[in-house]
């Protein structure tokens, strides 16, 4: 019962813990299957053999019930015949069947309980297995959704990465705008401190041609 033993810890061992320990889940799946696949031709080799000894016991056990209903034929027939030595000889050895009958009874029932027993077994494991081939294409679809998933949460996190580098490029724009802004700003106050210079400058003497022109003019007029 070893093999059936093992194959009751294997069913009844988490699935996911399984996969959490499996460097390559897919190829651990798959393992998994041949081992219970393997496991079954073993079981299938002992429930024949098993079948086979209930066949054997069935069989010892009707051949004795036909040989004691011979030996009671047989009795009566030699009683009949005035013969009865030979129907004493008959009972005789219908006796001695009969000694053995309740014997080959209880190894034949004993054989049927152990065949239906490992048949049961056996047509649990060939069900188990089959759920599992089924559950098996399953799991690999849950597995290779899963291996999306990551490559898109990393495709996500060079997407938020980038996103960052185009917040930082447009926050250095806006302060180039900024620089630029102030320097514009800047020369525009040059400009118009420059030009506010000039114009007083050039009042000035222009105030100080006109007072010359004007006193010369009052000089020739003196003269005259």
């Amino acid at each position: 019962m070893g093999i059936l033993t093992r194959f009751r810890d294997i069913m009844s061992s988490n699935i996911n813990a399984l996969l959490d320990k499996a460097e390559d889940p897919e190829k651990m799946i798959d393992q998994c299957l041949r081992n219970l696949n393997s496991d079954l031709g073993k079981v299938k080799s002992e429930t024949a053999a098993i079948m086979a000894e209930e066949q054997r016991a069935k069989r010892e056990l009707d051949e004795c019930n036909e040989e004691i209903e011979k030996m009671q034929s047989y009795a009566i027939k030699a009683l009949e015949a005035n013969n009865e030595d030979d129907a004493r000889k008959f009972l005789e050895q219908k006796a001695s069947l009969a000694s053995r009958q309740p014997g080959l009874a209880e190894a034949y029932d004993l054989a049927k309980n152990n065949a239906l027993h490992m048949r049961q077994m056996h047509d649990k494991l060939v069900r188990d297995i089959n759920e599992l081939e089924a559950r098996k294409d399953m799991i690999k679809g849950k597995l290779a959704v899963a291996k999306t998933q990551e490559r898109i949460n990393k495709i996500g996190s060079s997407v938020a990465s980038a996103n960052n580098s185009i917040a930082s490029f447009e926050k250095y724009e806006e302060l180039a705008d900024k620089a630029l802004d102030k320097a514009n700003a800047m020369a525009e106050l040059n400009r118009s401190s420059s030009e506010q210079s000039i114009k007083e400058l050039t009042a000035k003497y222009a105030s100080d041609v006109s007072v010359d022109d004007e006193l010369a003019a009052l000089k020739a007029s003196l003269n005259k």
